[in-house]
């Protein structure tokens, strides 16, 4: 597992909330264990208190990401520095499940799970992961949905830095939202041409 698969947990953190809809899936010691995916040891671990340690590093990690969207890429790396500070990581090499051709190992780093509640370990894992992802592909590479009233947070993966909203079902809505605009508009140029027509007609 490369240490850039663990920036998903920041996605998936930050996107527990739509602060424009009022709406927060973040609320109860279940939906904790539910970010944890596949890691059910550190899940099992999570109590009540996570519930309110996350959300805490969710607003934090939004912040990053919303002045990562705005262009203000020297306030993303402070914030995201901020937080790697308090929440340190472990590195570890594994060869865990993953084989060569050849048998052998292939070595790869994990985030060793040293601290000191489920929380914090999510935390240093998704800030980690971030970090790791931000250095690599560029702070323009973390957005913030373009689609009213969306706001979840995005990594861009594709290969000309276009992507800017955070699913297709968003980009199709945000277009035909476009297109209706555009339509609006060109019915309204054409009404105030036709009357303008009919008063010069008048006269």
């Amino acid at each position: 597992m490369e240490l850039a698969y663990y920036s998903d947990l920041a996605v998936r953190l930050v996107n527990t909330e739509e602060p424009a809809r009022g709406n927060d899936t973040l609320t109860t010691l279940d939906t904790v264990r539910e970010l944890f995916g596949a890691n059910q040891s550190a899940a099992r671990r999570a109590t009540d208190a996570d519930v309110t340690r996350l959300r805490a590093v969710r607003a934090r990690l939004r912040a990053v990401f919303e002045a990562a969207s705005e262009g203000d890429e020297f306030r993303a790396v402070d914030l995201l520095n901020a937080l790697l500070m308090e929440f340190p990581v472990s590195p570890q090499i594994s060869g865990h499940d993953h084989r060569g051709d050849d048998g052998r190992p292939q070595w790869h780093l994990h985030i060793a799970e040293t601290p000191a509640n489920a929380g914090a370990g999510y935390a240093a894992s998704a800030c980690m992961g971030l970090a790791v992802h931000l250095t690599d592909h560029g702070v323009d590479r973390l957005g913030i949905c373009e689609a009213s009233p969306c706001q979840n947070a995005y990594l861009d993966t594709s290969t000309n830095r276009s992507r800017r909203y955070c699913s297709d079902r968003c980009a199709t809505r945000a277009n035909v939202a476009a297109y209706r605009a555009r339509k609006r508009l060109e019915s309204g140029r054409t009404a105030t041409a036709a009357q303008d027509t009919a008063e010069r007609t008048v006269r």
